[in-house]
């Protein structure tokens, strides 16, 4: 089970780059390319590391991606847990 929200305290360019480091992988698992890829909405938790749902523009598409970043003593690289494709402007990001 999720715990309660964290407060967002990040700037978009903040997570925007978070979800530039799971560009790669996501593109690698749907086997194709996303020229545009824009963090547009997102929320946080935070247990023993932080978990952020971040939802992306991809064109005319959204995809809602979960990232875990790590405690920064473990120095483990940010990464791709799931994801939702074909998401709407109005789909709410939620956990998954």
């Amino acid at each position: 089970s999720w715990g309660p929200w964290s407060p967002l305290w990040l700037t978009m360019a903040e997570i925007q780059a978070i979800a530039d480091k799971v560009k790669s992988p996501l593109e690698e698992k749907e086997n194709k390319k996303f020229p545009v890829f824009n963090a547009v909405e997102f929320k946080s938790q935070g247990v023993a590391g932080r978990t952020f749902f971040i939802k992306v523009q991809m064109d005319d598409d959204f995809v809602h991606i979960q990232v875990f970043e790590s405690l920064p003593q473990e120095n483990k690289p940010v990464a791709l847990t799931s994801y939702q494709i074909h998401k709407g402007r109005q789909d709410e990001v939620t956990c998954f």
